[in-house]
């Protein structure tokens, strides 16, 4: 199972470099739910057809939406991954989007953020149709559950922690499962769910 990943992007100002990066224990969390990692560029998006023709070369088979930079900051991450958002719509593939990559979901769906406290290096316990304690590491949230999708959790205080696509195998988690030593056996089975298109009942 091939897994297009999209990257943050950090500036390195004294080099001067920009590069994109991925923390390496996303890929050993998606090593271990079974998946072949496939770090996606950033700058793919600004040569040309490059993009569509990494899309085309590789073909993966689901799109993972990494966490990192606020939406608006980097230009060149937010069209990329909204190409990918396309391109698992058009081929109906699944995806899963982490802590701003479930903003991306939101934000793709037309759905605003809004500023929270308290969401900063805590954690948090899931309440709704999933359950457990979670980490947290956002300043912005969800406004409101976006058009298509359903709420699969929120945390105490109601922030919105998980969505579900109605029709398409999308799913979004508010925490960072990569973060949590050893990882749980929650997020890898439904991460397993997720990429067989499976929705989490």
């Amino acid at each position: 199972m091939k897994i297009a990943v999209s990257q943050r992007v950090d500036h390195w100002p004294d080099r001067p470099e920009t590069r994109d990066a991925l923390d390496q224990d996303l890929i050993e969390f998606l090593v271990t739910a079974g998946a072949l990692p496939l770090p996606v560029s950033n700058r793919l998006i600004f040569c040309g057809q490059a993009l569509a023709q990494w899309l085309e070369a590789l073909q993966p088979d689901a799109v993972l939406l990494s966490g990192g930079n606020d939406i608006g900051r980097v230009r060149e991450r937010d069209l990329t991954e909204q190409a990918l958002l396309a391109y698992a719509q058009y081929h109906r593939l699944p995806v899963l989007g982490l802590c701003r990559g479930m903003q991306m979901l939101a934000h793709w769906a037309g759905t605003p953020l809004r500023k929270v406290e308290g969401h900063v290096a805590s954690t948090h316990q899931l309440h709704g149709r999933l359950s457990g304690s979670v980490n947290s590491f956002h300043t912005q949230a969800l406004a409101e559950c976006p058009p298509g999708f359903e709420v699969l959790a929120h945390s105490e205080d109601g922030v919105i922690e998980a969505i579900q696509h109605l029709d398409l195998p999308w799913q979004g988690w508010m925490w960072h499962p990569e973060r949590c030593h050893p990882f749980e056996a929650s997020d890898i089975q439904r991460l397993q769910q997720l990429l067989q298109g499976q929705r989490t009942p």
